[in-house]
C-alpha cells in the first residue's frame, strides 16, 4: 500500500500556486501597457458617439433657446423695387413709357407681446432641462465604461482560472494513468479525469471567445485597439456604502436628480405653454418706423420726381374671433400640462424605486463577497482534504476533480462578485443622481500598478 501511493504523491500537487502563478504572470505581462480606469474614461469621453450626440443636442438646444429671445428684440428689413411701364392709350396719341424705383428701410420693436415674453421664459427653462439631459448622458458613460472595464477583467479571470483548472486536471489525469498502469486504480479514474479534462478544454474555448468579445466592446467604447485594463490589487477591500440608509439615498435623489430636474422643467414649460395659449386673446402693440426713398413720374410736373418719406407710429392688433382655435389650443395645453405633471410624478417614483433597488443590490453584493471569501477558504480546505484522502485511498479520483471544480468556480464567482459590487456602487450613485467622473477615483485606486 505504501509503494502504491508514492507515484500519486509525486503528481498530485495543490493547484493554488499554479493558479497564482498564472494570474501573476498575466498581471506582470500586461502592467507595462495596461490602462487604468481613469485613463480609459478620458479616452471614452472624447470618443464615445453617444456622449458626443448628447453634447451636440445640447448645443442645438442652446441655439433653439436663443431664437426665442428674438421675439423681444427689434426687427429691421430693407426692401427695394423697380417698375417699368409702357402705356398705349386711345385718349392720347402715341405711347408713353415710364419707370419708377423705391427703397425702404423698415423697423419694429415689440412693446407688448405676452406670448413672446412667455416663450423667452420657456427657453430659459429648456436650457436647464438640456443641461440635465447632458449630465445624464455623462453619468451613463461612467457606468457603461466601468461595466465594460470589469467585464474584461471578469472574462480574463475566467480564462486564468480555467487554465489553472485545466493544468490541475491534467496532472490528475496523468496520476490516474500512472496509477492504472501500476494497478493501484481502475480505468474508471482515468476516464473520469479524461472527461473532466475535455470539459475544461471546451470551457476554455468558450471563455477565450467571451474575453475576445468583451475586449472588442471596450475597444469600441474608448476608440483604442487591444485595451488591457489593470486588474484589481489583491487583497481587495470593498468600501462600505455611505450613507447606510436607503431613505437617505432617496432623499439625495429627490433633491437633485438630473432626470427629476428635467421632468420638472418640462412641467414648468407645459404650464407656460398654457399661459401662452391664453395670451392669444390679448392685444399686441408694436413700435414701427419706416424710411422710404421713391423716384417716379409725376402727373403734376414733367420728368422724374423723388420723394423721401419718413414715418414712425404704433401698431395695435386685437384678435376678435379666430374660429375657436384659441379656446381649443388652451384645452390642448391644459391636457399636456397634466400629462407633464403625471410624468414628473412617475419619474419621481421610478427614481425612488431604482435607488432603493440599487442600494439593496450593493448590500447583497457585499454580503455575497464575504460569503464567497469564506467559501473559497472552505473549498481550498476541502480540496486539500480530498487530495490527501485520494493519496491514502479513502477518496476516489472524481472526488478530487469535483473539489477542484468547486474551488475554481468559487474563485471565479468571488472575482465576479467583487466587480459587481464596484459597478453596483456606481449604479447606486447614478440611480440617486449623484454620480460624476470623480467617483471613478476611489475605484481606480483599487487597481494594481
Amino acid at each position: 500500500m505504501k509503494a502504491s501511493t508514492t507515484p500519486t504523491k509525486r503528481v498530485t500537487t495543490p493547484w493554488a500556486p499554479l493558479a497564482l502563478g498564472l494570474a501573476m504572470a498575466w498581471s506582470w505581462g500586461t502592467a507595462a501597457q495596461a490602462q487604468s480606469l481613469l485613463e480609459l474614461y478620458g479616452a471614452a469621453r472624447d470618443y464615445d458617439s453617444t456622449l458626443t450626440a448628447a453634447r451636440l443636442q445640447h448645443e442645438a438646444n442652446l441655439a433653439r433657446a436663443a431664437q426665442a429671445r428674438a421675439g423681444l428684440l427689434p426687427q429691421a428689413g430693407l426692401s427695394a423695387g423697380a417698375n417699368w411701364a409702357n402705356v398705349d392709350s386711345s385718349a392720347l396719341p402715341g405711347t408713353r413709357t415710364s419707370n419708377s424705383q423705391n427703397v425702404a428701410l423698415s423697423a419694429s420693436q415689440p412693446l407688448y407681446r405676452p406670448a413672446n415674453r412667455i416663450g423667452n421664459e420657456q427657453a430659459a427653462l429648456s436650457i436647464e432641462a438640456s443641461e440635465a439631459q447632458l449630465t445624464l448622458a455623462e453619468q451613463d458613460l461612467v457606468v457603461r465604461l466601468s461595466q465594460a472595464y470589469f467585464d474584461v477583467l471578469a472574462a480574463q479571470d475566467t480564462v486564468t482560472f480555467i487554465e489553472a483548472q485545466k493544468a490541475a486536471v491534467s496532472e490528475q489525469l496523468a496520476a490516474a494513468r500512472r496509477n492504472f498502469e501500476v494497478g493501484t486504480s481502475t480505468i474508471t479514474d482515468t476516464r473520469e479525469a479524461q472527461a473532466r479534462f475535455d470539459l475544461v478544454s471546451a470551457q476554455e474555448i468558450a471563455a477565450r471567445n467571451d474575453l475576445r468579445v468583451k475586449k472588442l466592446a471596450l475597444d469600441q467604447l474608448v476608440g483604442r485597439a487591444d485595451t488591457a485594463p489593470l486588474p484589481l490589487a489583491l487583497p481587495v477591500t470593498i468600501p462600505a456604502v455611505q450613507p447606510e440608509s436607503p431613505d437617505a439615498w432617496v432623499a439625495r435623489a429627490v433633491e437633485g436628480h438630473p432626470a427629476l430636474l428635467a421632468a420638472g422643467r418640462a412641467r414648468d414649460i407645459a404650464q407656460l405653454e398654457t399661459r401662452k395659449a391664453e395670451a392669444g386673446h390679448r392685444p399686441t402693440l408694436d413700435l414701427v418706423g419706416q424710411y422710404q426713398i421713391s423716384r417716379g413720374p409725376s402727373s403734376m410736373a414733367p420728368g422724374q420726381v423723388r420723394n423721401n418719406t419718413a414715418s414712425v407710429g404704433l401698431q395695435f392688433n386685437l384678435p376678435l374671433f379666430a374660429g375657436y382655435a384659441i379656446q381649443n389650443r388652451v384645452k390642448e395645453t391644459l391636457a399636456l400640462e397634466e400629462k407633464a405633471g403625471a410624468e414628473l410624478e412617475s419619474t419621481s417614483r421610478n427614481i425612488a424605486q431604482a435607488t432603493r433597488a440599487a442600494y439593496f443590490g450593493v448590500l447583497s453584493g457585499i454580503g455575497q463577497v464575504r460569503a464567497l471569501e469564506a467559501a473559497e477558504a472552505s473549498s481550498q480546505s476541502a480540496l486539500e482534504a480530498n487530495q490527501l484522502g485520494y493519496q491514502v485511498g479513502v477518496r476516489i479520483n472524481i472526488d478530487v476533480l469535483n473539489a477542484q471544480s468547486q474551488l475554481f468556480q468559487t474563485k471565479r464567482d468571488l472575482a465576479q462578485a467583487r466587480y459587481n459590487v464596484l459597478v453596483g456602487q456606481l449604479r447606486l450613485k447614478q440611480a440617486s443622481g449623484q454620480l460624476s467622473a470623480e467617483d471613478l477615483k476611489p475605484v481606480d485606486a483599487l487597481l494594481a500598478r
